[in-house]
């Protein structure tokens, strides 16, 4: 069955999906950009590694206290009584190592970067050290030569800094090319919709190339069997609105 949702599927921002899906977009969106880039251009597969530590604290409370009859060998007064602390098993929060994929197109040769694609993760959008290492990456692109392609297919939390702009969309695709900074191109889209095409600035002596995203990834949800794997009876991922809400109840029903 293919997909009941004509652009992103909400259910593939589950947690239990989420991290799967995005390494096979990626993957897909290099295969698919690729016979169009060659032979002057290549896609990288990157990786950015670092410690995420945003995880909820976990309260420690104080162990119980028993009362042990003192031994009359190792105190002066057999009668005195000692408080001792008997240890509990505890979890704490330690910082676990996220890596995470994007792509850049080189040029052949020079191995120039001259276009990153980032598929946004959750950690890259909630408040944490994920957001604020993606931030930091983020302005570097901005203040390089190299043109920024930002797909954000997640509907929760704050979408990424933009100036003058209201935020109106489920999904948002954002493509900064080099010579418009600060200006760029706002690709918004809702759940109802499906997910628009876009541009990809390379060279300015070179056309831009026409991506499909939505073929991308309606490809990856046939390849990663997420028909069979999802359960459309459980709730989906909260929508923004009742009326959304409505929508995706009427959609799902025959299923």
């Amino acid at each position: 069955m293919p997909s009941p949702f004509p652009g992103m599927n909400p259910y593939l921002e589950l947690p239990a999906l989420w991290h799967e899906f995005h390494n096979r977009l990626i993957v897909a969106i290099s295969d698919a950009l690729t016979p169009y880039l060659q032979p002057k251009y290549y896609v990288a597969v990157e990786t950015r590694t670092y410690l995420d530590d945003d995880n909820p604290e976990l309260l420690v409370g104080i162990p119980d206290a028993i009362v042990l009859t003192a031994s009359p060998t190792l105190v002066a007064q057999p009668t005195t009584t000692a408080t001792q602390t008997r240890p509990k098993q505890i979890q704490l929060p330690l910082p676990i190592e996220v890596k995470e994929r994007y792509l850049e197109v080189r040029e052949v040769g020079t191995h120039q970067v001259i276009t990153v694609i980032e598929v946004l993760s959750p950690k890259n959008k909630r408040k944490g050290e994920g957001r604020s290492a993606y931030e930091k990456k983020r302005q570097r692109v901005l203040g390089s030569s190299s043109h920024l392609v930002e797909i954000d297919l997640l509907r929760e939390n704050p979408p990424m800094p933009m100036i003058g702009v209201e935020d109106t969309g489920d999904y948002r695709i954002v493509v900064s090319r080099a010579s418009h900074r600060p200006m760029a191109d706002l690709y918004e889209f809702q759940m109802r919709e499906p997910i628009p095409s876009f541009l990809l600035p390379l060279k300015p002596d070179d056309p831009e190339l026409i991506v499909d995203l939505q073929t991308i990834l309606l490809g990856v949800y046939d390849r990663g069997s997420y028909d069979f794997r999802i359960n459309y009876h459980q709730p989906v991922p909260p929508p923004k609105s009742e009326v959304d809400q409505q929508w995706v109840d009427e959609l799902l029903a025959p299923i």
